[in-house]
């Protein structure tokens, strides 16, 4: 089994969720590898927390939402200090899913590449997510790579 074919079918997904301009953003991984340290850079940038480490998926009219599992809503894993409570977003449609667990392309692959969760194709994008820029150019990424948000 492909890992794009484990991820379409495990739910809730290895993902922490951020949402920017109304729009999530997934940060997909193992452990380890940068998902929650990316968020808390973001969340201090102006994003908000949907969900850390694991991310509820849905479907809708087309569009694919990320939520939190009930028994971590609101809640991040700050390493070395614990897990600390702040406001979250109960819902998101997602726009961009990073790949933290892929090595970074100088430039990407155009048009990007999907990852088909809940049988929706999602634009992902391998990521480095401790560069000292990496918040920044992860906002560059779904403003240039995102799906737009559905009128509702």
């Amino acid at each position: 089994m492909t890992a794009s074919k484990q991820q379409a079918d495990s739910n809730p997904i290895h993902a922490t969720s951020v949402m920017i301009d109304g729009r999530a953003l997934l940060l997909a991984g193992p452990s380890g590898c940068g998902k929650s340290d990316l968020a808390l850079r973001l969340i201090d940038r102006g994003a908000t927390l949907v969900s850390d480490d694991y991310t509820v998926l849905s479907a809708r009219d087309g569009t694919l939402f990320a939520s939190p599992p009930t028994t971590i809503a609101g809640r991040i894993e700050i390493r070395a200090v614990g897990i600390d409570d702040i406001s979250f977003a109960p819902e998101a449609p997602v726009a961009l899913l990073l790949a933290l667990d892929q090595p970074a392309q100088r430039l990407p692959i155009e048009p990007l590449p999907t990852r088909t969760l809940l049988g929706m194709a999602i634009p992902s994008l391998p990521f480095a997510a401790f560069e000292a820029s990496a918040a920044i150019k992860a906002e560059a990424a779904l403003r240039r790579h995102g799906l737009p948000v559905a009128a509702r």
